[in-house]
């Protein structure tokens, strides 16, 4: 007697075991049999196809694969990944044939330092914010006891223990993170896990599995509190102290606004002392590559600090005084809190100061607003003034000219 198989349709025999058309496995009697003369072909490691029963599935038959040997020495499974679940019985013993015959050995033996490389290549191509590359990369120097581990093999109190005593040689000395940094690493390796999900080097994200210490979000949280501006009495006491130490630089910063990792970035090749303008800054597509005129207070302090950077050699229009190396933000943190120290202004400012300094001055002095947003590289919204609106370095030039410097 024939009859139709359900798969695709043809007419076959209901003494069948299969169709043998499609290779469907015939829901009779004979689907016990059929089902365990199937198992008994996978081998050992090879994976598992089940079949769920009771319920109405489109997709009812699964598939477990093996990804490891545990410290009990039995097998480690889990669901296949991306797809799981099939349609026939022969669909899901293809997608297991073709797990295994793929190279998964190199998956799970890939190192932190691997997955790092394989990983950032292609995360930091499509990344539109520079200042997270940074400082990923500064994160990513913190975790070298990692780099040689297998990504399988680490456990959460490994990688806990690494965050919470993040130290890395600088200058020959061990440097511990700061709480921030700290953060920085644990959100970096979130997506380290994310990505080796993706890739089935793991299947579940530990680094997300737990929260740093309280004293490192208690100290983190006092690290973040809001950015202080400049008292005039404290700017003229800079004013009053040109050509010393850091002074310089502090107060280009406070009149052009820039970040201290913009400012920091900053080559020489950035400024056009003919067109009185500093070409840089990052972070968002509004704030890379911006033009920011150079106020004429400062116009003689960036113009010494060119010359010096060319006649020193440095690519970088800010470097350290000291030896002409490039400055980083940890540099340049840590002689900015000297600055503060040694002319006694107040020692809870930072870095970042000197920006909101600049945004607060502007609109003291009515600068407006669209020419504030494009010197400092925040989006503008009006889709008039953004798209339909030509702007040129001489507008901006006059707009920041309105804000009035004493300079002694």
């Amino acid at each position: 007697m024939l009859i139709t198989c359900p798969e695709c349709s043809k007419n076959i025999s209901d003494k069948a075991v299969m169709c043998p058309n499609c290779g469907y496995p015939m829901k009779d009697i004979h689907q016990t049999s059929v089902r365990r003369t199937k198992a008994k072909r996978l081998p050992n490691g090879f994976g598992q196809i089940s079949e769920i029963k009771g319920r109405k599935l489109r997709n009812p038959f699964r598939v477990i694969v093996t990804v490891g040997i545990g410290e009990n020495g039995k097998p480690i499974c889990k669901l296949l990944s991306p797809k799981g679940y099939f349609r026939t019985y022969n669909e899901a013993y293809q997608a297991l044939m073709l797990y295994n015959t793929s190279d998964h050995t190199k998956d799970q033996n890939i190192t932190f330092k691997e997955l790092y490389d394989e990983w950032s290549e292609k995360y930091y191509r499509d990344l539109g914010s520079d200042s997270s590359v940074a400082s990923h990369k500064t994160a990513w120097k913190y975790l070298s006891p990692l780099y040689s581990t297998k990504v399988a093999d680490a456990r959460i109190k490994d990688i806990k223990d690494v965050v919470e005593s993040a130290t890395r040689k600088i200058n020959g000395r061990d440097r511990e993170a700061s709480a921030n940094v700290k953060s920085n690493i644990k959100i970096l390796l979130n997506l380290l896990y994310d990505y080796a999900i993706e890739c089935d080097v793991v299947d579940k994200n530990i680094a997300r599995s737990f929260n740093l210490s309280k004293n490192i979000t208690k100290e983190r949280s006092k690290v973040n509190k809001e950015h202080i501006p400049f008292t005039e009495a404290e700017k003229k006491l800079l004013w009053s102290h040109l050509g010393e130490d850091y002074v310089n630089i502090i107060l280009i910063q406070c009149l052009t606004g820039f970040r201290p990792q913009e400012l920091l970035e900053l080559s020489t090749d950035d400024v056009d002392l003919e067109q009185n303008i500093i070409v840089g800054g990052m972070k968002t597509d509004s704030g890379r590559n911006r033009t920011v005129p150079i106020h004429s207070a400062i116009k003689s302090l960036v113009e010494e600090q060119y010359h010096l950077a060319k006649s020193k050699g440095s690519e970088k229009l800010f470097f350290k005084l000291e030896d002409g190396k490039p400055m980083s933000v940890f540099n340049y943190t840590a002689r900015f809190k000297k600055v503060m120290k040694k002319y006694q202004l107040n020692p809870d400012h930072r870095p970042h100061d000197p920006r909101k300094d600049f945004v607060t001055e502007a609109k003291k002095y009515k600068m407006d607003e669209y020419a504030l947003k494009r010197i400092v590289g925040h989006s503008i919204k009006d889709i008039t003034e953004r798209v339909y609106t030509e702007r040129d370095t001489k507008w901006l030039q006059e707009e920041i000219e309105k804000i009035k410097v004493e300079c002694k």
